[in-house]
């Protein structure tokens, strides 16, 4: 059996250990990672982020193509199967992974295949690969494992029918019916895809709203347009059987209701990869979901063991975890440079896309903060009605006194980039982060930057 000695040992080459890894290795340290699928990128880039964002950008050149008036001229509407709307997602995932392993030659990081565990403190044994019976020894070792689909027993993911977050990539047909159980992030992102591929949609929610953590305008407006393209929203429906036959699959509730479909697909929550570790060798426990514990420097209950990404839970976003994973290579490296990743902008890739940083107006209230709000309607934006994206909104929320900017909540096209215009300004100290600055600043025209300013104005009328 080889052995090798290493200052650090990443476990997963996902957003989160790739950040450690390349950080740990620009600081001057001998880094190897482990990753157990034949090739780099983890979960996010082969069954998550990039395959499902780049499924759900087809899909909104399909509805673009079926909905605008110009492309009548050109012929009918039409309809394409899922299998092949996913062959440019697979395209994206292959440049990616090209990109990705070149990070690990070009800093001189070590990548070793195959399932890495704990046999004792400070050693990660290797099996099941192409670099099985190796031995890797470290002074400090990172968990950036990810998280899986949970799977509650009871259903059969072996079905033909039955599909989690996961295994939908590989659906081989088009469904003309299908139950999402589960209406958080990943629910309702596919619910957006499947009704823009013609699909009839029941999407479940076990909970009372969509998305309970956003702002109630901009939750309120994503179920209204989920319903607008078909989608069928049922709340407070909790799951009790599932049963499957050759020709379709049956979900019963514990209302008594019964609901049947060409397929299930099963989006409620994640468990941490957490199995198989061998972490009893380093007395880190995880919770009932798997789930790592760690610190504010992202440390475990093993000094020398770091965990980052979607195995530590909470914010489990791609973006976090990449900032995750180089906060806790500065920290083991001694520099001065770490922070803890705490505010984070959401980014939900829906159809139209959602993205958000700061308070709600619920969460003000609560407070007794006295705020006002700014509104700007994309259907009034000219950048919007030339690309005929001008369905939502760009919300400001900020302080009545100070006017510092408290929360942005948008919902619309290019949410998710929107945004970062206004965390920029809101990260400004010494009074830089102030409504008014997007009144005192000239936005180019026409650009859906525009909303900020129209938003900014709005708000700080029903303040004079």
């Amino acid at each position: 059996m080889a052995d090798y000695h290493y200052d650090v040992i990443v476990l997963g080459t996902g957003p989160s250990g790739e950040g450690a890894a390349m950080n740990a290795a620009k600081k001057g340290k001998k880094v190897a990672v482990v990753e157990e699928a034949a090739v780099v990128g983890g979960h996010c880039t082969h069954f998550g982020t990039i395959p499902s964002k780049a499924l759900r950008h087809s899909v909104k050149q399909i509805i673009s193509y079926n909905t605008n008036p110009m492309f009548r001229d050109i012929g009918e509407p039409r309809w394409f199967s899922f299998p092949r709307v996913l062959k440019t997602a697979e395209r994206v995932i292959a440049k990616q992974v090209k990109l990705r392993t070149e990070f690990y030659s070009r800093n001189r990081v070590h990548l070793y295949h195959g399932h890495g565990r704990f046999v004792d403190s400070h050693t990660i044994e290797i099996s099941e690969g192409p670099a099985s019976s190796t031995r890797l020894h470290a002074d400090q070792i990172v968990l950036a494992t990810g998280s899986s689909p949970f799977r509650p027993s009871g259903v059969d993911f072996n079905h033909e029918r039955v599909y989690d977050s996961d295994t939908i990539l590989k659906l081989e047909h088009t469904p003309r019916t299908i139950i999402i159980y589960g209406a958080g992030v990943i629910g309702s992102e596919y619910a957006s895809i499947f009704s823009g591929l013609g699909v009839k949609v029941d999407l479940i929610n076990p909970g009372e709203r969509l998305l309970p953590f956003l702002d109630d305008e901009i939750s309120d407006a994503l179920s209204y347009h989920l319903r607008d393209t078909g989608v069928l929203i049922r709340h407070n429906e909790l799951f009790e059987s599932v049963e499957t036959d050759d020709t379709s699959v049956v979900m019963n509730f514990q209302s008594g209701k019964r609901i049947k479909a060409d397929a299930l697909l099963w989006a409620a929550g994640r468990s941490g990869n957490t199995q198989n570790l061998g972490l009893e060798h380093v007395g880190v426990e995880p919770n009932s979901r798997g789930q790592v514990e760690v610190d504010e420097n992202y440390k475990t209950t093993a000094d020398h063991v770091y965990a980052v990404g979607d195995v530590v839970g909470w914010p489990s976003l791609a973006s976090a975890a990449y900032d995750q994973g180089r906060s806790a290579a500065a920290h083991l490296a001694g520099d001065d440079d770490f922070w803890f990743v705490d505010d984070v902008p959401t980014g939900i890739y829906t159809i139209p896309e959602i993205s958000s940083i700061g308070k709600t107006e619920r969460e003000l209230t609560n407070e007794k903060v006295p705020y006002e709000v700014g509104q700007a309607f994309l259907k009034s934006i000219a950048r919007a009605q030339i690309t005929g994206e001008s369905v939502g909104m760009l919300k400001i929320l900020f302080h009545r006194e100070t006017f510092e900017i408290l929360g942005i909540h948008c919902f619309g096209d290019q949410a998710s980039e929107i945004i970062h215009i206004g965390q920029a300004i809101m990260k400004q100290s010494n009074g830089g982060n102030n409504v008014r600055y997007f009144v005192n600043n000239t936005f180019n025209y026409p650009t859906m930057a525009e909303a900020y300013r129209i938003a900014a104005l709005n708000g700080l009328n029903r303040v004079s």
